[in-house]
């Protein structure tokens, strides 16, 4: 079983109560489901409710379904199925043998849908849909239909006959019967069936008329025993008319809805219809861009499932709709990866540095922590010899104020781990770029220990053996849109769209032993590693392969959100 991710919450506490001697659900086993309609690619907001309804089945001991809402087959694919198995996998969730199909109870739908008409609570109306919007009243105004008193075989025949395909889309549909003049919308007869001529991922075209989500989605949850329908608070208007279909279809359970607020997050957009807009027109590279907020793309970008895991639980179950800052995801992962990542060294924007007082032709290992927080990960051997690469900003002829790192005459430094130098000069080009700097080293403080106990006030640097370094493509990402609520009202979230939420940085130089890295596989977090100074790094699991090394950063050591 996965780890426990939630303490108790609003959710928790009514089901501990339903299941107290008397309850509602004595002696029953907590029966839980996750419904996501497969018309895209999960994110992660889709996480805080799948997180919600596997997490709370596990709490209790009980069993959570996988079930595909494949009522609407509009865009259903089953490339965004394998997807979304794919991602709660990865999370750490299991479903067993409870995978379903809504459309796998489309025969059991239609019959109760019968079953209503039969007993007087549903009919055939005719209204085109301009004429049922425009009959459906307003608050003073109830709503109305000439055809609400429409005999009970009359309805019967017309409706089989919609099942048979002799209508045309929109001509008919089949409307609950329940009260026109009541003060929620949604139980003004809502439809129950509409005509589509569509084919069915699934189904074929064996239907053509699909049942509405507010009647499937409580006949598919009492049909497979569930015993706490958790979703988001958009339906909380809608629980009066899932009662209504479940207390009047003839169905084996009484399934309970409980809503609770849904998750947003700044600098990003949660619709999928928008998400796929930015797919579909080439804005990003795919569904797992980095950039992009759904689980596959931010596995490729180096979150793992257990920093996720924690921005759930950590945000908690509420009833109040609220946007958390992107920055709080990245801390989680932050924290994870801190603890977990091992330290290499990678020079992202490399310039020569020459020790002139070091023997040519000479090299030597340097031992260097992995992980300073693991007492268990140990140390590795990298080269260290005359000529290394460091960092270009690591060095400045003409230091500004409280300039701490190399600077001609200035503070002594520590090469991470080797020794300790002392600028002399530097190499230009032609346009007056420096292309290489020269130090000279004290061959008597290897481990960047100073010698007779001299204090070091300059900077330790991080470097690569330019002998040994390995070339890198190195990304860096940022938030995908420069806007905190890009989704806002009155906004087109197409116009705050970030031109420097990628830069991608070729030739530069990692250490040897990165060329040895296993390839991300399909469905799994690439390895992270720390990149001492830069933050932390994956391989992306998509462009790179054996002899080419394409590194995502999953997120920088510090808070750049409060920076900005």
């Amino acid at each position: 079983m996965a780890e426990e991710i939630m303490s108790t919450n609003f959710i928790h506490a009514i089901i501990e109560d339903e299941l107290q001697p008397g309850g509602r659900c004595e002696g029953k086993k907590v029966h839980t489901r996750f419904p996501p309609e497969p018309n895209g690619y999960l994110h992660i907001g889709h996480c805080k409710a799948l997180t919600i309804d596997f997490g709370t089945a596990e709490k209790y001991g009980g069993i959570c379904n996988l079930r595909m809402d494949d009522t609407n087959p509009a865009k259903e694919d089953t490339e965004y199925v394998d997807a979304i198995q794919e991602d709660i996998h990865w999370l750490g969730f299991d479903w067993d043998d409870r995978f379903f199909y809504g459309s796998d109870y489309f025969e059991k739908t239609y019959e109760l849908a019968v079953g209503l008409i039969k007993k007087g609570l549903a009919y055939v109306c005719e209204l085109t849909p301009e004429q049922f919007r425009e009959y459906r009243g307003d608050v003073n105004t109830p709503a109305r239909s000439p055809w609400r008193d429409r005999p009970i075989e009359e309805s019967l025949d017309l409706f089989e006959r919609m099942k048979n395909g002799e209508f045309q889309e929109g001509q008919y549909t089949l409307r609950a019967k329940i009260d026109l003049a009541s003060g929620n919308f949604n139980m003004r007869d809502p439809a129950l069936y509409r005509i589509r001529y569509i084919e069915h991922h699934r189904q074929g075209t064996k239907w053509c008329i699909f049942p509405m989500y507010d009647f499937a989605h409580p006949i598919q949850d009492a049909l497979e025993g569930i015993t706490h329908s958790l979703c988001s608070l958009e339906y909380e208007n809608h629980r009066p008319l899932y009662d209504w279909v479940v207390d009047n279809c003839d169905l084996p359970s009484k399934p309970r809805q409980i809503e609770f607020a849904r998750l947003g997050i700044n600098y990003t957009v949660m619709s999928k219809r928008k998400l796929r807009l930015l797919v579909e027109e080439g804005m990003v590279s795919g569904w797992d861009d980095p950039r992009m907020p759904t689980l596959c793309g931010l596995r490729r970008r180096g979150y793992t499932p257990k920093s996720i895991r924690s921005f759930c639980e950590r945000i908690g179950v509420s009833k109040v709709d609220s946007t958390v800052d992107w920055a709080f995801l990245e801390s989680c992962l932050r924290d994870d990866l801190n603890e977990s990542a091992q330290r290499v060294m990678a020079v992202l924007d490399p310039v020569k540095l020459t020790i002139t007082n070091y023997p040519e032709g000479q090299s030597e290992e340097i031992m260097v922590e992995n992980n300073p927080l693991d007492p268990e990960a140990g140390e590795r051997a990298v080269t260290f010899s005359r000529t290394l690469y460091i960092e270009a900003d690591d060095f400045m002829e003409e230091p500004i104020p409280k300039y701490k790192r190399l600077t001609p005459g200035g503070l002594e430094c520590r090469l991470k781990g080797a020794y300790l130098i002392r600028p002399t000069g530097c190499v230009k080009d032609e346009n007056g770029k420096v292309i290489e700097v020269l130090c000279e080293y004290d061959p008597e403080s290897k481990g960047g220990n100073p010698a007779d106990g001299r204090k070091v006030k300059g900077a330790t640097i991080h470097w690569v053996d330019a002998e040994t370094a390995v070339d890198a493509e190195v990304r860096l990402y940022d938030y995908l849109f420069s806007d905190a609520a890009p989704d806002g009202p009155d906004k087109n979230f197409l116009d705050f769209l970030n031109p420097e939420s990628l830069q991608v940085l070729t030739g530069c130089k990692v250490e040897k032993g990165l060329a040895e890295t296993p390839m991300p596989e399909k469905g799994k977090t690439a390895v992270g590693f720390q990149f001492m100074r830069q933050g932390y790094f994956c391989l992306d699991n998509r462009d790179a392969a054996p002899g080419k090394l394409v590194f995502n950063r999953s997120v920088s050591l510090k808070d750049s959100f409060k920076k900005k």
